[in-house]
This record gives C-alpha cells, structure tokens and sequence, in this order.
C-alpha cells in the first residue's frame, strides 16, 4: 500500500506532461494531504496551475472530472466547493467507467435527437417555436453573464424533443436524461464551447422554424459531433 502523501507535497508539479487524469489523482491527493471536508474549497484554479506547474485548461479539465463525479461544486466566480470525499479508487475506477459510458451516451444522442429534430420539424406548433426561442434567449443570457448555459442548454433540447411530438422517443430521452446531463456538464466546461453550442443550437431553430426535417437532422447531427469533443475521450 503507497504511503499517503504529506501535506504541502501533494501538489508538486509534474515532471513531464500528463494527462488530465493524473491532475485528478493529484488533486485527490491534496484533499486527503490537507485535510479537506465537504463545505471547504480548494486553491483557485490559478493557484493550482501554478503550483502543479500545468496550464489553467488542463487544472480545469480535472476540476470538471470531479464535478461530473459529484466531488465538488465549480461556482462561477466562488471557486470549487468540496461536496464529498469519497475513496480516492472509487473516483478513478468511475472515470474509466464514464468514459466508455460516455461513447453510449453519444451514440445514443445521435440516434434519438437527430430523429427528433426532422421530426420537429415537420409537427412544430407556433407554441413549440417559442419555447425553442425562449431556451435560446435563456442560454444567450446564461452565455453573456459568463456562464455555461447549462440550463438553457438543457432547456433547449427539451423544447425540441417536445416539439417532436414522438411520445415514445420523448420517454427514451428521459431514460438517458441524467447521462446526458453529465454529458452537457462536461461540454460546456471546454473553453469556448457554450457560444459555439449556442450557435449549433440557433442553426437546428431555423432549420425547425422553416420546416426542413433534412436540414434539421443535420444541424443536429453537426451540432452533438461538435459538442461531444470532450477531454474524457480525448487520448492526450
């Protein structure tokens, strides 16, 4: 059994590059190192980066790991707030998990939401076209304000599947809906990935607004690839 590490030792900068993986061991190592508990917060994410001598992407892509695991809670602008501490195997052992599940969740997507958006397109109410409207004005606030638009993310592919008026298919998506969301947490994390969501978001409403299924599917279909460029999948 490795000796747990000593505090003030945890955080030593890495002598060549890793993947992200390694900065959760070592952020997991920390926790343990210092002490930490549920309701104190770690260094801020400059701090760490500096101290384990990476760049603030790679600190942040770590962070979103633990956050999608429920370790801690990334509040814009009040740093990252410990939640639990779980044992340090367990959190490694579900990151090899998710990233398989990923790929299904992905797959899953693609399937289903390319469906539903031709769909939308063809059975779309003046109702559905501005609650579409209303989840793109949602996540352009959230987007503006320096968020992730989670919500109005969210928001938006309800509205669409909603549109779809597929009761079978709207049931499926509820069956994967908590999937997706760690999904969209993870996205949305990547730098610059919410306006370029909400620019594949607006493409697939005006694809629905003028009631072309073929474009529609495409938008949306272009849309999860982009979005699905995730740091879990990637190989380095």
């Amino acid at each position: 059994m490795s000796a747990a590490p000593k505090r003030g030792q945890s955080l030593r900068p890495f002598s060549r590059p890793r993947l992200y993986e390694q900065l959760v061991e070592r952020l997991l190592d920390h926790i343990s190192a210092e002490g930490l508990r549920p309701g104190d917060r770690l260094p801020p994410e400059r701090e760490l980066a500096a101290q384990l001598a990476v760049s603030r992407a790679s600190v942040s892509q770590a962070l979103i790991a633990l956050e999608v695991q429920g370790v801690i809670d990334v509040r814009h602008g009040d740093g990252a707030v410990i939640l639990d501490v779980p044992p340090r195997q367990q959190v490694l052992a579900a990151l090899d998990a998710r990233r398989n599940q990923l790929r299904e969740v992905i797959e899953a997507r693609e399937a289903l939401e390319v469906q539903l958006a031709a769909l939308a397109a063809q059975r779309r109410t003046e109702h559905d076209l501005a609650a579409i409207d209303a989840a793109l004005d949602d996540m352009a606030r959230e987007v503006a304000r320096g968020g992730r638009g989670v919500s109005g993310d969210e928001r938006f592919h309800a509205a669409v599947t909603a549109a779809a008026h597929s009761g079978l298919l709207a049931d499926l998506m509820v069956k994967i809906s908590e999937l997706v969301r760690e999904s969209r947490i993870e996205s949305l994390s990547q730098p610059g990935r919410p306006e370029q969501s909400l620019a594949g978001h607006r493409k697939v409403a005006d694809a629905i607004r003028s009631g072309d299924a073929a474009a529609a599917a495409a938008a949306m279909g272009a849309h999860i690839a982009a979005v699905s460029d995730v740091a879990l999948l990637r190989k380095s």
